[in-house]
């Protein structure tokens, strides 16, 4: 059964590229959001098995959105998505329960790498 993903980041250029990176690997990705808030609707929604979130957005960050999501469902695996310079927020992101980090720009290894760990495969 493919791995359901939740690619959420408010730049669609990035959005676009790990939605490649993953579906060329074999993962379906069941859905995008651009803001925090709409990912928990769309995590609520969708159930998927995995998500990718941005730190920095609109609306909700993404450390936040980590925080509902993980109260819908404590067993959500979300990886965070982070520019250099955000350590801060990575640690405060795996504090709320994110899995993994992956830094921008995307290395498709490293993605890959990091959704296996994840989701423990």
């Amino acid at each position: 059964m493919m791995t359901k993903i939740l690619v959420v980041d408010d730049a669609a250029f990035m959005r676009l590229m790990l939605k490649t990176i993953l579906s060329k690997n074999g993962y379906e990705i069941v859905g995008e959001a651009e803001n925090g808030q709409d990912a928990v609707e769309k995590y609520r929604a969708l159930s998927p098995d995995l998500v990718t979130m941005d730190i920095t957005m609109p609306v909700m960050e993404g450390v936040e959105a980590v925080r509902q999501i993980k109260l819908i469902d404590p067993e959500a695996k979300i990886i965070m998505c982070s520019a250099m310079g955000q350590q801060t927020m990575v640690v405060e992101s795996l504090q709320a329960g994110a899995r993994d980090f992956i830094v921008k720009p995307f290395q498709e290894e490293r993605v890959l790498e990091s959704i296996r760990k994840a989701i423990g495969a």
